[in-house]
């Protein structure tokens, strides 16, 4: 019986691992949960699977993690507010399903320095892919990874065009239903950007090893090459509930948590090359990766306030990276990576990108 801690239980992910825990109670057992704002739902969470071990917020939540006895932690939290509960897990020892994958970003050495083999197991569809298909070869054996992107609601516009785009159309995904942010982010391709910069830190692979082709259907996760020119690819219908599912027992699969493709219908899967001029959010993304120390966390909080400007109206489509851009080049990182230089340089970002923002309208 594994015993799950849940932070951000109210949220997409959170939700969606109370229904694999649900539907295998001789398997899991929830033994706290950790929710934004959403008290309401929280504690009808709490009623429903007898857990009286709760939190509001990310500072409850990080509290809950080192309070708490628990076999794996999910963070299923949005935004670098899930650091302090990332770090708690992996100083308490215990296995971090991360599907908040800011806090490893932002938090970057602070997290990979703490983190045991093996502790973090990641969640986000992309990089459960690649954990998979690693196990298909040691690390010398491989050649480089492949994040596949399903290209979002603009894949083939020119970037000419983009600046007509409006927030409704930027909400429009073609293939998963998530929030204002990440929704955003996958338009802009900032998501797989980030997931880039993921990838590298979870898997160890350098950057110019690590490539993003697009692929529209989102049945293939992603892709890892091997030296000896075999590419192993981890395939299913998109349901975030596979990923979550190892994320709870890795390695372990759990059956009948996600339905397997049916190779009875004829269909196409289709892979194209990725439109860096239209979209230049992920080489730009390369850069702060490899550039380190407090450049993740300004990229990824100059983001958030240029989405908001955007949804606002305050900013074009194109503007978002334009600013992060801006943003990151006119950084310059502290010599030390704390948890005080992060919130320092998270907050000059967004004073920054707030100017800049404010300066353009």
């Amino acid at each position: 019986m594994r015993r799950v801690l849940i932070l951000g239980s109210t949220g997409s992910i959170g939700t969606q691992a109370l229904d694999v825990i649900r539907a295998n109670p001789g398997r899991f057992k929830v033994v706290g949960l950790a929710a934004g704002t959403d008290r309401t739902g929280l504690e009808a969470q709490a009623e429903e699977f007898g857990v009286e071990h709760t939190a509001l917020g990310a500072v409850e939540a990080e509290q809950l993690v080192r309070d708490v006895d628990a076999d794996v932690v999910l963070n299923g939290i949005t935004g670098s507010v899930g650091l302090g509960p990332t770090l708690a897990a992996l100083e308490s020892g215990r296995t971090l399903a991360l599907a908040n994958k800011e806090s490893l970003i932002v938090g970057g050495a602070l997290v990979t320095a703490l983190a045991a083999p093996g502790q973090i197991v990641p969640v986000d569809s992309e990089h459960s892919a690649i954990a998979q298909a690693l196990r298909s070869g040691t690390a010398d054996e491989v050649r480089r990874l492949v994040l596949t992107a399903s290209g979002g609601p603009f894949r083939g516009r020119s970037r000419a065009s983009l600046s007509e785009v409006t927030p409704a159309e930027a909400l429009a995904h073609p293939t998963w239903d998530m929030g204002r942010v990440v929704t955003t982010n996958s338009a802009t391709l900032v998501n797989k950007g980030l997931e880039v910069i993921e990838a590298h830190l979870l898997f160890d692979v350098p950057y110019d090893r690590i490539d993003v082709v697009v692929h529209p259907q989102s049945i293939v996760h992603s892709m890892v090459e091997f030296v000896d020119g075999s590419t192993i690819a981890q395939a299913s219908p998109p349901d975030m509930r596979l990923p979550i599912s190892l994320g709870l027992d890795w390695p372990e699969r759990v059956a009948g948590v996600g339905r397997p493709l049916d190779w009875t219908t004829a269909t196409s899967w289709t892979f194209e090359p990725l439109d860096e001029g239209a979209f230049p959010a992920v080489a730009l993304a390369k850069r702060v990766g490899r550039a380190g120390r407090t450049y993740p966390a300004v990229f990824n909080a100059a983001n958030e306030q240029a989405v908001d400007a955007f949804h606002e109206g305050r900013l074009p489509f194109p503007g978002i990276v334009e600013l992060i851009e801006r943003v990151v080049e006119s950084h310059e990182a502290p010599a030390e990576l704390t948890r005080q230089t992060l919130a320092e340089a998270e907050r000059w970002a967004r004073d920054a990108a707030d100017r800049a923002i404010a300066a353009a309208s």
